[in-house]
Parts: structure tokens; C-alpha cells; sequence
């Protein structure tokens, strides 16, 4: 009986999960050949991927339970492994997800739709990531591609006085990479040139000398619609604030897969622990 119950149950799940890897495996393909640029198609790997180890995943859950006593067995233990496997896996990176994004919050800047974000907020781990060349080089790539200051900045600011301006809601990047830090000072002009307080050239920001960054980004900020601040700081802290928000979403949402799978392993090592135990009962009675 208790071998009818947890290998049915086992079964059902598993048959559930094998119905639901189709759509994501298909919609990652379909994605991935519709995609415009390299970045997009980048995106949708991991999806792939997530969709195909699902799928193999449940075939083989599923050979373990509804398979004959003898054959199912080796399809059970191939099963409750990976399922540990996986269960350490997502234990491990919601943890670390939660651990590398307990830090950085945007400043809000007064009487403004928008905060400012600074990149020593952030945790050393992240900083480390976006500051090596090769990796901001794909991301400043994929930010271009996109047009993240092409589109609902620049058109929503045409025509717009400089106080109207600051009262739209920008998300970090646009934020940090499509216009000059607020601490630098610069006055806004139209929808595609800011100026500095001398001549056009960027004035001493707000903590220059004791230590703020801001100098840097100030230095870094052009006109040209290819450099913008995609150099500056602000924008890595962009970046990471996205990366930081999307990054907590997954941990909570693996916190309930968590959950689920742990349920999932325990049915499947209580399919394995019956299909044994019926085995040895049947042996004992035999002899």
C-alpha cells in the first residue's frame, strides 16, 4: 500500500513537471530564434537549458515510479540523486543570492523621479564582477543594443523644460547611464545635451577631495549618444541595482521551489526505501 501511494504520488508530480519543461523548453527556442541581437539570444540559454533538465529530469522520475519492481530501481536511485544534487544547488545559490544583495539602495534625489546609485554600496562580490573589463565590455554591449537611453528617456524628454525632466521616473540604468550623476551639477539643456557650470566643461562635484567618486563619472560623462555615462560608476550601480532586485525575486521564488523539491526527494526516497523493502520482505518469506 505505502508503495502504491509514494509511487503514485511520485508519478503524478513528476508527470506534472514533465507537461510543464515543454512550454519552457519551447518558448526558450522560440525566443532564442526570434531574438535581434546576441544579448537576447544569451538570455534565453539559461531558460533552454532549465527547460531540457526538467524534461530529463521527469522522464526519469517517471520510469522510477511507474516501472516494474525491477526495473524501476535503478531509474530510483539515478532519480533521488540528482534530486539531492539539485536540492543542494538551489539551496547553495538562494543563500548566496540573499547573502550579495543584502547591501545598496539608490539615494533619492530631492524633488525628483529618481534616485541616484552609488557603486561602493554594493557588495565587494558584485563590484568585483561588473568592474572587470571583459564583463562590463558584453554588458555595456548589451545596454547599447537595447537602447536603454534611445528610447523612452530621450523621446518622453523631448520638449520637456529641465524640472519636468527631473520628475520623470527613470529605472537605475537610465538613471546611471543615460544622463550625468546629480551630485556633478550639470544643467540640463534639451533631451540630448547637458552642460557644466563653466563653459561647458563638468564642474567639481559636491565631495570632490574627501574620498566620493564622483569626479570620475563627472570626467566620464560625454554629449555623444555612444558614451553618455556608460563609463561612469553610476551606471555599473545601475546595472547592479537591477541585477541586485532581480537577483532577491529568484531567491524568494527558490525559497518555494526549495520547498517543493525537498517534498519531491522525500517521495522518492520513500518510493526507493518501499520498492527495497518489499524486495527483502519478499526474499524473507521465499526462504
Amino acid at each position: 500500500m505505502a508503495r502504491a501511494v509514494s509511487h503514485g504520488l511520485l508519478g503524478a508530480l513528476n508527470l506534472v513537471t514533465l507537461l510543464l519543461s515543454l512550454p519552457v523548453l519551447c518558448a526558450g527556442v522560440f525566443f532564442r530564434m526570434r531574438a535581434s541581437t546576441e544579448c537576447e539570444r544569451a538570455l534565453q540559454l539559461p531558460v533552454i537549458a532549465f527547460g531540457c533538465a526538467l524534461l530529463l529530469l521527469s522522464l526519469v522520475g517517471l520510469a522510477g515510479a511507474c516501472g516494474r519492481r525491477g526495473v524501476s530501481a535503478p531509474f530510483l536511485w539515478a532519480y533521488v540523486f540528482f534530486m539531492f544534487l539539485l536540492v543542494v544547488a538551489v539551496f547553495a545559490f538562494t543563500v548566496f543570492a540573499f547573502v550579495v544583495t543584502n547591501r545598496g539602495a539608490g539615494s533619492a534625489v530631492s524633488g525628483r523621479g529618481y534616485g541616484d546609485h552609488r557603486l561602493g554600496d554594493y557588495s565587494g562580490w558584485l563590484q568585483a564582477r561588473i568592474a572587470e573589463p571583459e564583463t562590463w565590455r558584453r554588458v555595456e554591449s548589451c545596454l547599447v543594443q537595447a537602447r536603454v537611453c534611445g528610447g523612452t528617456v530621450h523621446r518622453g524628454a523631448l520638449g520637456l523644460d529641465a524640472m519636468e525632466l527631473y520628475k520623470q521616473h527613470l529605472s537605475p540604468i537610465q538613471s546611471g547611464c543615460c544622463k550625468p550623476p546629480s551630485r556633478c551639477g550639470f544643467r540640463y539643456v534639451n533631451a540630448t545635451f547637458w552642460e557644466g557650470t563653466r563653459s561647458g566643461s563638468p564642474p567639481a562635484p559636491a565631495g570632490h577631495g574627501d574620498g566620493d567618486d564622483g569626479d570620475g563619472d563627472c570626467r566620464a560623462w560625454s554629449n555623444s549618444q555612444q558614451v553618455l555615462c556608460f563609463e561612469c560608476d553610476a551606471c555599473k550601480a545601475g546595472v547592479l541595482e537591477t541585477v541586485k532586485k532581480k537577483w532577491k525575486t529568484v531567491a524568494i521564488l527558490n525559497a518555494v521551489v526549495l520547498a517543493l523539491l525537498v517534498l519531491v526527494y522525500t517521495l522518492g526516497c520513500c518510493a526507493l526505501r518501499s520498492n527495497g523493502g518489499k524486495r527483502f520482505s519478499n526474499g524473507a518469506d521465499q526462504t
